[in-house]
């Protein structure tokens, strides 16, 4: 049998789970597989290169270290934003992700962790930042 290539695509499932405690944060168990294809940057690179070395029908188990995953927490990100620039009909809520454009005009999302009088405090960081993660993989399929 052979191994996943770049430009391959990969039919996996797996189970993401928090070190520290075990909580699960994703998984595809009751839903369909993921599929994505090798190369392509659409996974924590640890993660792909964990699926580049199985076979088709392997599992294995993985660790990653929040600094190969989605880097560290880092409260300097956080911004206070206006709640008068928000849309007339927007009521917003604590832990709600809102969607914004830097100055170039890209998409970013933030998260609403403080409601003040004028203002929102908001958290761009990835709710994975600072977080050491263990994915259970197993390759379904190499198309």
């Amino acid at each position: 049998m052979s191994k996943p290539k770049k430009g391959d695509v990969v039919v996996v499932n797996y189970t993401g789970k928090l070190k520290k405690n075990g909580g699960v944060f994703d998984s595809t168990k009751d839903k369909d597989p993921f599929e994505f294809e090798i190369g392509q940057k659409v996974v924590i690179p640890k993660f792909e290169e964990t699926v580049k070395g199985l076979e088709e029908g392997e599992s294995t188990t993985v660790e990653i270290k929040y600094e190969d995953a989605y880097g560290e927490y880092r409260e300097d990100l956080k911004f206070e934003f206006e709640k008068d620039k928000l849309p007339e009909e927007m009521e917003p809520s604590k832990g709600q992700t809102l969607q914004f454009k830097d100055k170039e005009g890209n998409p970013f999302y933030a998260t609403v962790r403080e409601i003040k009088e004028e203002k929102l405090l908001l958290d761009p960081n990835h709710p994975l930042a600072g977080k050491d993660l263990i994915f259970d993989i197993e390759l379904v399929e190499i198309k």
